[in-house]
Protein backbone atom coordinates (compact mmCIF):
# COMPACT_ATOMS: atom_id res chain seq x y z
CA UNK A 1 0.00 0.00 0.00
CA UNK A 2 2.85 2.37 0.71
CA UNK A 3 4.15 1.83 -2.83
CA UNK A 4 0.85 3.20 -4.12
CA UNK A 5 1.43 6.25 -1.93
CA UNK A 6 4.91 6.94 -3.29
CA UNK A 7 4.03 6.26 -6.93
CA UNK A 8 1.01 8.52 -6.58
CA UNK A 9 3.25 11.29 -5.34
CA UNK A 10 5.54 10.95 -8.34
CA UNK A 11 2.65 11.08 -10.80
CA UNK A 12 0.81 13.86 -9.03
CA UNK A 13 3.95 15.93 -8.65
CA UNK A 14 3.62 16.77 -12.32
CA UNK A 15 0.82 19.00 -11.12
CA UNK A 16 3.07 20.83 -8.68
CA UNK A 17 5.61 22.37 -11.07
CA UNK A 18 6.09 26.09 -10.54
CA UNK A 19 4.79 26.21 -6.97
CA UNK A 20 7.99 27.77 -5.66
CA UNK A 21 7.74 30.81 -7.92
CA UNK A 22 6.62 34.16 -6.61
CA UNK A 23 3.30 33.87 -8.42
CA UNK A 24 0.33 32.50 -6.53
CA UNK A 25 0.25 29.35 -8.62
CA UNK A 26 -0.99 27.22 -5.75
CA UNK A 27 -4.44 28.51 -6.64
CA UNK A 28 -4.29 26.55 -9.89
CA UNK A 29 -1.48 24.08 -9.29
CA UNK A 30 -1.67 22.09 -12.51
CA UNK A 31 -2.87 24.45 -15.21
CA UNK A 32 0.18 23.69 -17.35
CA UNK A 33 -0.04 19.91 -17.07
CA UNK A 34 -3.67 19.10 -16.43
CA UNK A 35 -4.04 16.82 -19.46
CA UNK A 36 -1.14 14.70 -18.22
CA UNK A 37 -2.56 14.26 -14.74
CA UNK A 38 -6.34 14.06 -15.14
CA UNK A 39 -6.76 12.57 -18.60
CA UNK A 40 -7.98 9.23 -17.26
CA UNK A 41 -9.04 7.40 -14.14
CA UNK A 42 -5.47 6.31 -13.31
CA UNK A 43 -4.31 9.91 -13.18
CA UNK A 44 -7.26 10.93 -11.04
CA UNK A 45 -6.63 8.10 -8.59
CA UNK A 46 -2.96 9.06 -8.43
CA UNK A 47 -3.90 12.64 -7.71
CA UNK A 48 -6.36 11.50 -5.02
CA UNK A 49 -3.66 9.38 -3.41
CA UNK A 50 -1.44 12.43 -3.30
CA UNK A 51 -3.95 14.37 -1.18
CA UNK A 52 -3.12 12.67 2.16
CA UNK A 53 0.60 12.94 1.38
CA UNK A 54 0.29 16.65 0.66
CA UNK A 55 -1.84 17.18 3.75
CA UNK A 56 0.17 15.25 6.29
CA UNK A 57 3.87 14.80 5.43
CA UNK A 58 6.65 17.29 6.16
CA UNK A 59 7.25 20.46 8.14
CA UNK A 60 5.39 22.47 5.50
CA UNK A 61 2.27 20.27 5.69
CA UNK A 62 -0.95 21.00 7.57
CA UNK A 63 -0.14 17.86 9.56
CA UNK A 64 2.59 19.94 11.20
CA UNK A 65 1.38 23.51 10.83
CA UNK A 66 -2.17 22.99 12.13
CA UNK A 67 -0.95 21.42 15.36
CA UNK A 68 1.95 23.82 15.85
CA UNK A 69 -0.07 26.98 15.09
CA UNK A 70 -2.99 26.05 17.34
CA UNK A 71 -0.75 24.59 20.04
CA UNK A 72 1.68 27.48 20.28
CA UNK A 73 -0.99 30.18 20.25
CA UNK A 74 -2.99 28.51 23.06
CA UNK A 75 -0.12 27.43 25.34
CA UNK A 76 -0.49 23.73 24.67
CA UNK A 77 3.08 23.79 23.38
CA UNK A 78 6.24 25.72 24.15
CA UNK A 79 9.24 26.46 21.94
CA UNK A 80 12.46 24.91 23.22
CA UNK A 81 14.89 26.73 20.94
CA UNK A 82 14.21 30.34 19.98
CA UNK A 83 16.21 29.67 16.84
CA UNK A 84 12.96 28.22 15.55
CA UNK A 85 11.97 31.81 14.85
CA UNK A 86 8.60 31.28 13.21
CA UNK A 87 7.33 28.93 15.91
CA UNK A 88 8.67 31.34 18.54
CA UNK A 89 6.71 34.20 16.92
CA UNK A 90 3.49 32.19 17.20
CA UNK A 91 4.16 31.55 20.87
CA UNK A 92 4.83 35.24 21.55
CA UNK A 93 1.87 36.23 19.40
CA UNK A 94 0.50 39.72 18.86
CA UNK A 95 1.97 41.84 16.11
CA UNK A 96 5.09 39.69 16.20
CA UNK A 97 3.21 37.31 13.92
CA UNK A 98 2.93 38.85 10.46
CA UNK A 99 2.40 37.77 6.88
CA UNK A 100 5.98 36.56 6.61
CA UNK A 101 5.61 33.89 9.30
CA UNK A 102 6.65 30.65 7.63
CA UNK A 103 4.42 28.35 9.68
CA UNK A 104 1.16 30.19 8.96
CA UNK A 105 2.27 30.88 5.36
CA UNK A 106 2.87 27.18 4.78
CA UNK A 107 -0.46 26.34 6.38
CA UNK A 108 -2.28 28.68 4.00
CA UNK A 109 -0.33 27.64 0.90
CA UNK A 110 -0.54 23.89 1.44
CA UNK A 111 -4.26 24.00 2.18
CA UNK A 112 -4.73 25.89 -1.07
CA UNK A 113 -2.75 23.23 -2.93
CA UNK A 114 -4.90 20.49 -1.40
CA UNK A 115 -8.03 22.42 -2.32
CA UNK A 116 -6.78 23.00 -5.87
CA UNK A 117 -5.92 19.34 -6.42
CA UNK A 118 -9.26 18.24 -5.00
CA UNK A 119 -10.94 20.62 -7.45
CA UNK A 120 -9.02 19.03 -10.33
CA UNK A 121 -10.50 15.67 -9.39
CA UNK A 122 -14.02 16.99 -8.89
CA UNK A 123 -13.93 18.93 -12.16
CA UNK A 124 -12.80 15.91 -14.16
CA UNK A 125 -15.08 13.18 -12.86
CA UNK A 126 -16.58 12.99 -16.34
CA UNK A 127 -13.41 11.09 -17.33
CA UNK A 128 -14.51 8.18 -15.11
CA UNK A 129 -16.92 5.66 -16.63
CA UNK A 130 -17.29 3.25 -13.70
CA UNK A 131 -20.03 4.65 -11.39
CA UNK A 132 -18.54 3.14 -8.24
CA UNK A 133 -15.03 4.47 -8.91
CA UNK A 134 -16.54 7.84 -9.76
CA UNK A 135 -18.47 7.81 -6.49
CA UNK A 136 -15.32 6.98 -4.54
CA UNK A 137 -13.30 9.73 -6.21
CA UNK A 138 -16.02 12.29 -5.58
CA UNK A 139 -16.18 11.38 -1.90
CA UNK A 140 -12.39 11.26 -1.48
CA UNK A 141 -11.82 14.63 -3.14
CA UNK A 142 -14.80 16.19 -1.34
CA UNK A 143 -13.38 15.16 2.04
CA UNK A 144 -10.03 16.79 1.29
CA UNK A 145 -11.53 19.92 -0.23
CA UNK A 146 -13.81 20.32 2.78
CA UNK A 147 -10.94 19.59 5.15
CA UNK A 148 -8.76 22.22 3.44
CA UNK A 149 -11.43 24.94 3.48
CA UNK A 150 -12.65 24.02 6.96
CA UNK A 151 -9.14 24.09 8.39
CA UNK A 152 -8.44 27.49 6.83
CA UNK A 153 -11.61 28.74 8.52
CA UNK A 154 -10.23 27.67 11.90
CA UNK A 155 -7.37 30.17 11.59
CA UNK A 156 -8.53 33.01 9.31
CA UNK A 157 -11.60 35.23 9.49
CA UNK A 158 -12.03 35.12 5.72
CA UNK A 159 -10.81 32.47 3.27
CA UNK A 160 -10.70 31.75 -0.43
CA UNK A 161 -13.02 28.97 -1.55
CA UNK A 162 -12.56 29.13 -5.31
CA UNK A 163 -9.58 27.93 -7.30
CA UNK A 164 -8.76 30.98 -9.40
CA UNK A 165 -6.33 33.82 -9.91
CA UNK A 166 -7.15 36.77 -7.64
CA UNK A 167 -9.65 34.57 -5.82
CA UNK A 168 -12.42 36.20 -3.85
CA UNK A 169 -12.61 35.87 -0.09
CA UNK A 170 -15.70 34.84 1.85
CA UNK A 171 -16.46 34.94 5.55
CA UNK A 172 -15.36 31.81 7.38
CA UNK A 173 -18.98 30.91 8.18
CA UNK A 174 -19.82 30.84 4.48
CA UNK A 175 -16.74 28.73 3.76
CA UNK A 176 -17.74 26.23 6.44
CA UNK A 177 -21.29 26.00 5.09
CA UNK A 178 -19.93 25.34 1.61
CA UNK A 179 -17.72 22.58 3.04
CA UNK A 180 -20.73 21.01 4.73
CA UNK A 181 -22.77 21.16 1.51
CA UNK A 182 -19.95 19.50 -0.43
CA UNK A 183 -19.72 16.70 2.13
CA UNK A 184 -23.48 16.20 2.11
CA UNK A 185 -23.46 15.90 -1.69
CA UNK A 186 -20.76 13.25 -1.47
CA UNK A 187 -22.74 11.46 1.22
CA UNK A 188 -25.78 11.35 -1.05
CA UNK A 189 -23.69 9.98 -3.91
CA UNK A 190 -22.09 7.14 -1.98
CA UNK A 191 -25.47 6.23 -0.48
CA UNK A 192 -26.96 5.74 -3.94
CA UNK A 193 -23.77 4.43 -5.57
CA UNK A 194 -21.70 2.51 -2.99
CA UNK A 195 -17.92 2.66 -3.24
CA UNK A 196 -16.63 -0.71 -4.51
CA UNK A 197 -13.78 -2.72 -3.07
CA UNK A 198 -11.95 -2.15 -6.36
CA UNK A 199 -11.67 1.53 -5.49
CA UNK A 200 -10.58 1.02 -1.90
CA UNK A 201 -7.88 -1.43 -2.99
CA UNK A 202 -6.25 1.31 -5.06
CA UNK A 203 -6.20 3.92 -2.32
CA UNK A 204 -3.67 4.49 0.44
CA UNK A 205 -4.42 3.13 3.89
CA UNK A 206 -6.33 5.06 6.51
CA UNK A 207 -9.37 6.96 5.26
CA UNK A 208 -12.75 5.65 6.40
CA UNK A 209 -14.84 7.61 3.90
CA UNK A 210 -18.40 7.29 5.30
CA UNK A 211 -17.42 7.97 8.90
CA UNK A 212 -15.06 10.80 7.98
CA UNK A 213 -17.80 12.54 5.99
CA UNK A 214 -20.09 12.45 9.00
CA UNK A 215 -17.34 13.49 11.40
CA UNK A 216 -16.43 16.55 9.34
CA UNK A 217 -20.07 17.53 8.85
CA UNK A 218 -20.49 17.34 12.63
CA UNK A 219 -17.33 19.37 13.26
CA UNK A 220 -18.12 22.17 10.86
CA UNK A 221 -21.83 22.28 11.71
CA UNK A 222 -20.81 22.82 15.34
CA UNK A 223 -18.49 25.65 14.30
CA UNK A 224 -21.30 27.50 12.50
CA UNK A 225 -23.88 26.87 15.22
CA UNK A 226 -26.04 24.38 13.33
CA UNK A 227 -26.48 22.29 16.44
CA UNK A 228 -29.16 19.92 15.18
CA UNK A 229 -27.05 18.98 12.17
CA UNK A 230 -23.96 18.58 14.35
CA UNK A 231 -25.75 16.17 16.70
CA UNK A 232 -27.22 14.14 13.85
CA UNK A 233 -23.92 13.78 12.00
CA UNK A 234 -21.86 13.00 15.11
CA UNK A 235 -24.41 10.35 16.08
CA UNK A 236 -23.89 8.62 12.73
CA UNK A 237 -20.16 8.16 13.29
CA UNK A 238 -19.36 4.61 14.38
CA UNK A 239 -17.73 4.90 17.80
CA UNK A 240 -15.19 2.16 17.04
CA UNK A 241 -14.15 3.60 13.66
CA UNK A 242 -10.64 4.84 12.90
CA UNK A 243 -9.75 7.26 10.12
CA UNK A 244 -6.17 8.43 9.95
CA UNK A 245 -3.05 9.51 8.07
CA UNK A 246 -0.60 6.63 7.80
CA UNK A 247 3.18 7.01 7.89
CA UNK A 248 6.38 4.98 7.70
CA UNK A 249 10.12 5.66 7.67
CA UNK A 250 9.82 7.43 4.30
CA UNK A 251 6.58 9.35 4.78
CA UNK A 252 7.14 10.20 8.42
CA UNK A 253 4.78 11.42 11.14
CA UNK A 254 5.45 15.19 10.96
CA UNK A 255 5.25 16.03 14.67
CA UNK A 256 7.57 13.19 15.60
CA UNK A 257 9.88 13.92 12.68
CA UNK A 258 10.20 17.67 13.30
CA UNK A 259 9.67 18.11 17.04
CA UNK A 260 9.17 15.15 19.34
CA UNK A 261 11.89 12.96 17.89
CA UNK A 262 14.67 15.50 18.43
CA UNK A 263 13.45 17.60 21.42
CA UNK A 264 14.67 20.80 19.79
CA UNK A 265 11.60 22.58 18.39
CA UNK A 266 8.67 22.32 20.82
CA UNK A 267 7.14 20.12 23.49
CA UNK A 268 4.04 20.46 25.71
CA UNK A 269 4.25 23.48 28.00
CA UNK A 270 2.87 21.74 31.09
CA UNK A 271 0.53 19.08 32.40
CA UNK A 272 -2.20 21.75 32.31
CA UNK A 273 -2.50 21.08 28.56
CA UNK A 274 -2.94 24.77 27.83
CA UNK A 275 -5.71 25.22 30.39
CA UNK A 276 -5.70 27.77 33.23
CA UNK A 277 -5.08 26.36 36.68
CA UNK A 278 -8.77 26.30 37.62
CA UNK A 279 -9.52 24.01 34.65
CA UNK A 280 -6.39 21.86 34.78
CA UNK A 281 -6.89 18.10 34.36
CA UNK A 282 -7.65 16.15 37.52
CA UNK A 283 -4.65 14.23 38.76
CA UNK A 284 -6.63 10.98 38.30
CA UNK A 285 -7.25 11.74 34.61
CA UNK A 286 -5.58 8.94 32.65
CA UNK A 287 -5.45 11.05 29.52
CA UNK A 288 -2.43 12.80 31.01
CA UNK A 289 -0.51 9.55 30.74
CA UNK A 290 -1.69 9.03 27.16
CA UNK A 291 -0.35 12.39 26.01
CA UNK A 292 2.80 12.63 28.16
CA UNK A 293 5.81 10.33 28.46
CA UNK A 294 6.04 11.22 32.14
CA UNK A 295 4.30 13.47 34.62
CA UNK A 296 7.73 14.71 35.65
CA UNK A 297 9.66 17.20 33.55
CA UNK A 298 13.20 16.30 32.49
CA UNK A 299 15.51 19.31 32.68
CA UNK A 300 12.42 21.47 32.82
CA UNK A 301 10.86 19.92 29.71
CA UNK A 302 7.70 17.81 29.59
CA UNK A 303 7.90 15.23 26.81
CA UNK A 304 4.82 14.76 24.65
CA UNK A 305 3.55 11.42 23.40
CA UNK A 306 0.01 10.77 22.18
CA UNK A 307 -0.03 10.16 18.43
CA UNK A 308 3.59 11.16 17.94
CA UNK A 309 5.80 8.36 19.23
CA UNK A 310 7.63 7.25 16.08
CA UNK A 311 8.01 7.84 12.35
CA UNK A 312 5.14 5.45 11.70
CA UNK A 313 2.64 6.64 14.33
CA UNK A 314 -0.74 7.20 12.62
CA UNK A 315 -2.48 10.54 13.19
CA UNK A 316 -6.28 10.48 13.57
CA UNK A 317 -8.48 12.67 11.37
CA UNK A 318 -11.13 12.68 14.11
CA UNK A 319 -11.55 11.01 17.48
CA UNK A 320 -14.51 9.22 19.08
CA UNK A 321 -14.28 11.63 21.98
CA UNK A 322 -14.64 14.59 19.64
CA UNK A 323 -17.96 13.23 18.39
CA UNK A 324 -19.28 12.72 21.94
CA UNK A 325 -18.20 16.23 22.92
CA UNK A 326 -19.84 17.68 19.80
CA UNK A 327 -23.11 16.07 20.89
CA UNK A 328 -22.58 17.37 24.42
CA UNK A 329 -21.85 20.94 23.31
CA UNK A 330 -24.58 21.14 20.70
CA UNK A 331 -27.10 19.67 23.17
CA UNK A 332 -26.12 22.22 25.78
CA UNK A 333 -26.47 25.09 23.32
CA UNK A 334 -30.00 23.89 22.52
CA UNK A 335 -30.80 23.57 26.25
CA UNK A 336 -31.05 19.78 26.26
CA UNK A 337 -28.94 19.46 29.37
CA UNK A 338 -29.76 15.82 30.13
CA UNK A 339 -28.52 14.73 26.70
CA UNK A 340 -25.48 16.96 27.12
CA UNK A 341 -24.48 15.40 30.43
CA UNK A 342 -25.03 11.89 29.08
CA UNK A 343 -22.66 12.59 26.18
CA UNK A 344 -20.15 14.32 28.45
CA UNK A 345 -20.18 11.37 30.83
CA UNK A 346 -19.38 9.12 27.91
CA UNK A 347 -16.04 10.92 27.70
CA UNK A 348 -15.40 11.36 31.41
CA UNK A 349 -16.04 7.72 32.37
CA UNK A 350 -14.57 6.14 29.24
CA UNK A 351 -11.74 3.77 30.12
CA UNK A 352 -10.46 3.52 26.56
CA UNK A 353 -11.57 3.80 22.94
CA UNK A 354 -10.44 2.78 19.46
CA UNK A 355 -7.35 5.00 19.88
CA UNK A 356 -6.55 4.02 23.47
CA UNK A 357 -7.78 7.29 25.02
CA UNK A 358 -9.70 7.17 28.28
CA UNK A 359 -10.14 9.52 31.23
CA UNK A 360 -11.61 6.87 33.57
CA UNK A 361 -13.06 9.58 35.82
CA UNK A 362 -16.31 9.83 37.79
CA UNK A 363 -19.40 11.12 36.01
CA UNK A 364 -20.15 14.84 35.94
CA UNK A 365 -21.46 16.09 39.28
CA UNK A 366 -21.35 19.85 38.75
CA UNK A 367 -24.18 22.34 38.44
CA UNK A 368 -26.92 21.55 35.93
CA UNK A 369 -26.63 24.90 34.20
CA UNK A 370 -25.63 25.62 30.63
CA UNK A 371 -22.71 27.76 31.73
CA UNK A 372 -21.28 25.13 34.08
CA UNK A 373 -21.73 22.27 31.61
CA UNK A 374 -20.18 24.26 28.75
CA UNK A 375 -17.16 25.00 30.92
CA UNK A 376 -16.72 21.29 31.62
CA UNK A 377 -17.13 20.49 27.92
CA UNK A 378 -14.49 23.05 27.03
CA UNK A 379 -12.16 21.61 29.63
CA UNK A 380 -12.60 18.12 28.23
CA UNK A 381 -12.22 19.22 24.61
CA UNK A 382 -8.85 20.71 25.48
CA UNK A 383 -7.80 17.48 27.22
CA UNK A 384 -9.38 14.87 24.93
CA UNK A 385 -8.29 16.75 21.77
CA UNK A 386 -4.88 17.82 23.09
CA UNK A 387 -2.44 18.61 20.27
CA UNK A 388 -5.11 18.05 17.62
CA UNK A 389 -5.19 21.57 16.20
CA UNK A 390 -8.62 22.40 17.69
CA UNK A 391 -7.51 24.57 20.60
CA UNK A 392 -7.59 28.00 18.95
CA UNK A 393 -11.02 27.40 17.43
CA UNK A 394 -12.31 26.20 20.79
CA UNK A 395 -10.82 29.10 22.70
CA UNK A 396 -12.69 31.58 20.50
CA UNK A 397 -15.96 29.65 20.31
CA UNK A 398 -16.21 29.29 24.07
CA UNK A 399 -15.39 33.01 24.46
CA UNK A 400 -12.40 32.33 26.66
CA UNK A 401 -10.38 35.36 27.82
CA UNK A 402 -8.03 36.69 25.14
CA UNK A 403 -5.22 36.38 27.68
CA UNK A 404 -5.43 32.58 27.26
CA UNK A 405 -4.12 32.79 23.68
CA UNK A 406 -1.33 34.69 21.98
CA UNK A 407 -3.43 35.45 18.91
CA UNK A 408 -7.10 35.16 18.02
CA UNK A 409 -6.77 35.07 14.21
CA UNK A 410 -3.86 34.65 11.83
CA UNK A 411 -2.68 37.48 9.54
CA UNK A 412 -2.93 36.81 5.80
CA UNK A 413 0.31 35.54 4.26
CA UNK A 414 2.39 38.07 2.34
CA UNK A 415 2.41 35.75 -0.68
CA UNK A 416 -1.38 36.05 -0.85
CA UNK A 417 -1.41 39.79 -0.34
CA UNK A 418 1.21 40.41 -3.02
CA UNK A 419 -0.71 38.38 -5.60
CA UNK A 420 -4.35 38.86 -4.68
CA UNK A 421 -5.88 42.34 -4.51
CA UNK A 422 -8.90 40.89 -2.70
CA UNK A 423 -6.88 40.04 0.41
CA UNK A 424 -8.57 41.59 3.48
CA UNK A 425 -6.78 43.75 6.06
CA UNK A 426 -5.00 41.77 8.75
CA UNK A 427 -6.79 41.35 12.07
CA UNK A 428 -5.33 43.34 14.96
CA UNK A 429 -4.71 40.13 16.92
Amino acid sequence: MKNIFIKSFVIASVAMMGLSSCKEEYLNPSSASETQVVSDVDGLIALANNLPLRYSVGRQSPGYTVISTAGLTTRELTVLNAGNLDEDQLQRGGLGVDGANAVSRNLWAQLNIVKGNADLILNNLNKVTDPGIKSGLQAYASIYRALAVGTMAQFWQQVTVETATNAKFVAREEALRQAIALLEAAQTTISSTPIPAAFNSRMVTGLDIPNTINALIARYALFVGDNAKAIAAASRVTATSRSFWAFDDVTRNPIWDVAFGNVNVFQPLSLNMGLPNELAPASADKRIDFFFNSRTATNGVFRGKGFFTSNSSPMPIYLPGEMALIIAEASTRTNNLDAAVTALNGVLTKKTDSWGIGADLPAYSGERTSAAILTEIYRNRRIELFMSGMALEDSRRFARPATERSRTWMPYPAIERSNNTNTPPDPAN
